[in-house]
């Protein structure tokens, strides 16, 4: 018994009033990394017990400087938190946030293509010019279509200001040095270009914002289309939306860095269309289909070879579409008029059509396809695809013989008409024009395009690519829907 009584009892270990910090962390952590130095402070110890920290993990030890007062508690008029300048500045900007009242965005958004299909080859070194023959006639080398100057890089929509003489080789492509993409450096490059234009008045910044709608499939996923911001955009009084586009510079952009670049206005509109009309040849489809017709005939075997020149000057706008068409026409004169049915097989679908359909269907966009080519095709076609609308030219058939006339029906389906059948879908849906899209690639499409709030070229002649408010020149057209602002996650949501 008197062992138990002198036993005293230990005593639970506890902190004394100096053992304890400021730090309720610091005091009841249960556990410290292994690797980490018996030294190591936390924020906390920087910020709440400064003055009395000594830090010896290193030769020499380290002395927090005099007159730092402690932090304890929020921060006010009479106890601020001590600030080091560190030579950064951090500010919240709204270049994306609703405008003031009573004001409005001039924001521009900037839809860069990469055409990684079509990669612009090396003129470092300029080959040497193809003399022409004695007798007159080119070689093959000395033909137009085999020239380093691509068909889209006319400089001019004017014969008279056309350059009579090639232009100098340029420099290395720059995708080739800073990669097949829309890398950093091309959108650095186009962001220097478009500061270099007047600002509207009050405006002394440009802000930019970026969206990558659609990347590769290498490890890295490199952007091939992205969607760039300006807020604001260049002034309008000193270069309209429609002079910017065909402005030198943005050529030469596209032409160093193998890019496509549309340019809008980002209005709600933009974003909502409610009616694409599409031409069919050479836009829906990959042929011309009085091409094919004239092709079936083997007598006189140049049969062909005529209407297609006549097509491709006709699209090129060097001559009239309606007589153009009337001629070619009148060259198919006794063919069989169930020749419609038999081309029905081989009319070759453009990539990306159908999905494309899809989504516009799905996001409740009305359709029409407009052509100038033959009501029995195109009304067949667009029942296929599931288009709303459908108009073209219609030919005489000989009822006795069942063969062409040669002979069209009514008013031809060119520039004029397929405006006026634009306007007039638009004004039975209740849409307008601003909500309008139209795609095509012949001089006989421009007018249509430019009634429409947005026009697209579409692998388009020369003459189409510079009027036209936008370009694509890849080889789906399913691209259109980057237009809208769409990125390929939502796509692959609208065509599943």
């Amino acid at each position: 018994m008197s062992d138990k009584s002198n036993t005293t009892r230990v005593q639970r270990p506890s902190l004394s009033s100096n053992m304890r910090s400021s730090s309720y962390l610091q005091e009841h952590q249960q556990y410290r990394a292994p690797n980490k130095p018996e030294g190591h402070y936390g924020i906390d110890t920087v910020v709440e017990d400064m003055n009395a920290t000594s830090i010896t993990t290193s030769p020499s030890p380290i002395v927090p400087p005099k007159g730092l007062a402690r932090f304890k508690g929020i921060p006010s008029p009479e106890h601020p938190p001590t600030i080091v300048e560190s030579g950064l500045s951090h500010e919240l900007s709204h270049p994306n946030c609703t405008p003031a009242p009573g004001t409005r965005s001039e924001k521009l958004v900037a839809t860069l293509y990469y055409k990684s299909t079509a990669p612009r080859i090396s003129n470092a070194i300029p080959s040497p010019q193809q003399a022409s023959s004695p007798a007159g006639s080119q070689s093959p080398k000395g033909r137009a279509s085999d020239s380093e100057i691509p068909a889209n890089m006319a400089p001019s929509s004017s014969l008279d200001t056309f350059p009579l003489e090639p232009p100098t080789a340029e420099p290395e492509p720059l995708d080739h040095l800073y990669g097949s993409y829309i890398s950093p450096m091309c959108i650095t490059s186009f962001l220097h270009l478009m500061s270099s234009f007047p600002l509207p008045p009050g405006s002394s910044d440009l802000n930019s914002a970026h969206r990558c709608l659609k990347l590769d499939q290498a490890p890295d996923h490199h952007p091939l289309v992205v969607e760039l911001t300006l807020s604001p955009g260049p002034s309008l009084d000193y270069l309209p939306l429609a002079d910017l586009r065909k402005h030198e510079l943005i050529y030469r952009f596209e032409r160093e860095w193998n890019v496509d670049v549309a340019l809008r206005a980002d209005t709600l509109f933009r974003r909502y269309p409610r009616l694409v009309v599409f031409d069919m040849d050479s836009t829906l489809i990959t042929q011309e289909v009085i091409d094919l017709l004239a092709a079936t005939i083997k007598d006189p075997p140049d049969l062909a070879a005529r209407v297609a020149d006549i097509t491709h000057r006709a699209m090129m706008g060097e001559i009239e579409f309606d007589s153009a068409f009337r001629e070619r026409v009148k060259l198919l004169t006794g063919l069989p008029g169930t020749l419609f049915n038999d081309l029905r097989p081989v009319l070759d679908v453009t990539n990306g059509v159908r999905p494309l359909l899809r989504a516009l269907k799905r996001l409740g966009v009305k359709t029409a396809v407009l052509s100038g080519g033959f009501l029995p095709l195109t009304s067949w076609l667009a029942g296929e695809l599931g288009i709303d609308y459908a108009h073209a030219n219609e030919v005489v058939i000989d009822e006795a013989t069942g063969r062409l006339t040669g002979e069209v029906k009514g008013r031809i389906v060119g520039a004029e008409r397929k405006r006026e059948l634009l306007v007039e879908i638009a004004g039975k849906e209740g849409i307008p024009l601003d909500q309008v899209v139209a795609v095509g690639d012949g001089a006989n499409d421009l007018l249509m395009m430019d009634a429409a709030g947005l026009g697209v070229a579409w692998n388009a002649k020369p003459r189409v690519q510079m009027e036209a408010s936008a370009r694509l020149n890849g080889d789906s057209l399913l691209d259109l829907l980057y237009l809208f602002g769409f990125n390929d996650e939502e796509i692959s949501q609208l065509i599943e």
